[in-house]
């Protein structure tokens, strides 16, 4: 693991897939944007340097073999949620960063990531998709969007379901957009649940290559 400046990322070919390839630098809207280039992202504690990821394995979701199972088709079909893009974002990352997680004492979203993906929002990078059950928030998640590729970052819910139904109308969304590919970073069961799968990392980063030839879809995606 080396330590980095804004201008440089060690090649994660060359880096251990289990453990940080980096570390320090500043959490800047304009690093993290150089980071996710490169299939890194930031992940740590508040009592930790910065540390910066490229896990081998990734895990990834090709948004065509979206899963949907039975009961969360049902539960869709009730009429008692409204989803929205980019409506509260500052709001939805909150919520993020204070939900609990099983096996967990803290978040990683600490007042410095939640600063920068704040400025990557207003930079029309990063977004949110909000569940609503009348006018509360109930569910949601964010991550950021480059190219056609969209890298999750986390997600949270305070009704059954809420983070679900806000993945699946993502998924919906970008499918529209013809996005390749859905960093989800590392392995869950709740993800695998909707058809992420573990890919070499190698594979990964060609794919992300391509992802990113194609125009990012700026701006607030609810005015889409």
């Amino acid at each position: 693991m080396s330590s980095i400046s804004p201008e440089f990322f060690p090649d994660p070919h060359l880096s251990p897939g289990d453990s940080p390839i980096a570390y320090g630098g500043e959490l800047s809207a304009e690093l993290l944007i150089k980071a996710y280039k490169k299939g890194i992202f930031p992940w740590f504690n508040d009592d930790d340097p910065i540390l910066w990821w490229c896990p081998d394995p990734r895990f990834i979701l090709f948004p065509e073999e979206l899963k949907v199972s039975n009961s969360l088709k049902r539960e869709m079909a009730n009429n008692w949620w409204r989803v929205s893009f980019d409506c509260e974002f500052e709001k939805v990352i909150n919520e993020c960063a204070n939900a609990e997680r099983p096996g967990q004492s803290g978040t990683w979203i600490n007042s410095e990531m939640i600063s920068s993906y704040i400025a990557l929002h207003r930079m029309g990078l990063a977004h949110s998709v909000e569940c609503w059950e009348n006018n509360n928030l109930v569910g949601g998640l964010y991550g950021v969007s480059l190219g056609n590729a969209f890298f999750g970052e986390s997600m949270f819910f305070h009704k059954p379901n809420a983070s679900k139904i806000t993945f699946i109308c993502l998924i919906k969304k970008i499918l529209t957009w013809k996005f390749q590919i859905v960093d989800c970073q590392v392995p869950t069961k709740h993800l695998a649940s909707f058809g992420a799968r573990e890919i070499p990392r190698c594979t990964f980063i060609d794919l992300l290559n391509k992802a990113l030839k194609a125009k990012t879809v700026k701006g607030n995606w609810g005015s889409f």
